[in-house]
This record gives structure tokens, sequence and C-alpha cells, in this order.
């Protein structure tokens, strides 16, 4: 006689899938750089610009050497943990503001490129192609060059170095909510152009925006460090990552300790929001 009992089905253990687990270590990374830049001042074992000429290139703690600098010093006596912790501060300080001087900018100009037909309109998309053509980090030594060397400069540079890329996304999706439909209803109700696109069109497309925004996150923060290892950018007695990196150049073979927790901070935070701007944009296609 033929088995027509009903069987239950196997059970399964249902795990995230590796993409998950990368972005959950992603994110726990960039908490605790948030915390990190956060909290500087407090966990900080010492000031960035402390010195102590006596100790200085003294090997790390880690490899069983004098507890006092646990990630070693540098040429000047600089504890190089301490010096870390608020180079991460000022260098993601740096990438928000940049960041958000370029989306804001950016977003703005592609919705009035979008709403504005005819001159406006050409005017500005062909700032955003010079802009897209142009070699950026020359443009940017040479601003530098001759307006001088300030924190507040760095960060007008770093946004101006991605508005385009706004721009150019806000406009083309303006344009086609404007398809949709319902703008040209709330037109018909009254609803001023001003309104439409802040409180309907904007919430639509902020989430394609926000996408945009973790994955130029990563950019900024290296223009900065490029900028700070050629001189350019945050300038002593303040620090930044890729100012400790330029500092460490002369002494890679005989202090590699003074690069070693800069240089693995750069890496490990722009990959980590490489990774979360992915699995963002995964979850909101």
């Amino acid at each position: 006689m033929a088995d027509t009992a009903i069987r239950a089905p196997a059970r399964r253990h249902i795990l995230p899938a590796p993409t998950t687990w990368l972005a959950a270590g992603a994110f726990a990374w960039l908490a605790l750089m948030a915390l990190v830049a956060l909290l500087a001042p407090w966990i900080a074992p010492h000031g960035f610009a402390e010195q102590q000429p006596l100790a200085r290139l003294a090997p790390p703690a880690l490899l069983g050497f004098d507890t006092q600098f646990l990630f070693g010093s540098d040429h000047l006596g600089r504890d190089v943990l301490s010096r870390t912790i608020y180079a991460i501060r000022f260098s993601i300080t740096l990438a928000v503001l940049g960041t958000l001087i370029g989306a804001i900018a950016g977003i703005v100009l592609g919705m009035i490129a979008a709403r504005r037909r005819g001159i406006t309109s050409e005017v500005i998309m062909t700032m955003v192609d010079i802009q897209a053509s142009l070699p950026f980090l020359i443009f940017a030594i040479i601003v530098v060059g001759f307006l001088g060397k300030s924190f507040w400069l760095i960060v007008v540079i770093i946004g101006i170095a991605g508005w385009e890329r706004y721009a150019r996304l806000a406009r083309g999706l303006v344009l086609a909510a404007e398809t949709k439909g319902y703008a040209g209803a709330l037109r018909v109700l009254g609803a001023s152009t001003p309104r439409i696109y802040l409180l309907h069109i904007l919430p639509n497309i902020a989430g394609t925006l926000l996408v945009q925004m973790t994955l130029n996150f990563p950019e900024s923060i290296l223009l900065e460090t490029g900028l700070s290892f050629l001189g350019l950018g945050v300038q002593p007695p303040l620090t930044s990552l890729g100012l400790m990196v330029s500092e460490s150049r002369n002494y890679i073979v005989t202090a590699w300790w003074m690069a070693a927790a800069p240089s693995l901070a750069i890496v490990l935070t722009t990959l980590a929001f490489a990774v979360a701007g992915d699995w963002v944009r995964d979850r909101l296609a």
C-alpha cells in the first residue's frame, strides 16, 4: 500500500547570507568609528599634540615594550594611539561635512535643472559635464595653493568633488517622478512647486540619493587623506589620518607603527562604507 502520509518538510537552518555577515561587520566598524570620533577627548590616553621627546619612536606595547604607548610613539614622542583616535575624528568630520555640502548642492541644482528647462538646465548640466571631466585632485591642489590651507576650505573642496553626481542623479529621478502623474495631480489641486518637490518628490527619491551618499563617502575620506598626505589638507598641530601617514614616510622602515594604525583605519573605514553602501543599495533596489 502506497504511503500516503503527509510528510512534514525537512527543517532547514536559516542562516544569514555571507553578504549579511559582511554587512553586519561593516556597520559594526562604522558604529565603532562614530563612537571613537564622538568620544575622542575621553578615550584618548594622551593629547594628540602632547610631546615626550625622551620617548620618541618607542615601539608598541603590544610587542612587549613599554606599556605607556600601546601603539608606540612617533618621531616627536607623541602617542600614536591618541593621534589615531583624534585623526579619525577630524577625518570623519571633514568627510561628513564635505559629503553633506556636495549632496545638498547637487540635489538642489539637479532639481532646478529638472524643473527649469531651457537655458537654466543647459547651464547646470554643462557645469556637471565640466566637473566630471576635471582632474579634481589637481584642481584641489591649485585651489589650496592659491587660497591657503584651512579646515573649512578643505570641507568645501570635498563638497565640490562630488556635487555633479547628485545633480545628474537628482535631475533624472525628478524627471522620472514627473512622468508618474502624481506631481501633475498635485498641481491641479493647487499645490505649489516647492511643496510638490520637497514634500512629495524628494521623499520618493531619498532612498536612491542616500545610497549615493554612502557610496561617495569613502571617496571623501580618500580625498581628504590624499590632500593631507600631500601637505595640503589638515595642518599641524591638528591631525588627520592622511597627515599621520605623511609624517611616517621617513620612518616607514625604522618605525613602521607610525603608519600602521592610520593606514589600517583608512582601509577598514573606506571598505566598511563601500560594503554598507552596497548592502543598502541592494535592499532599496
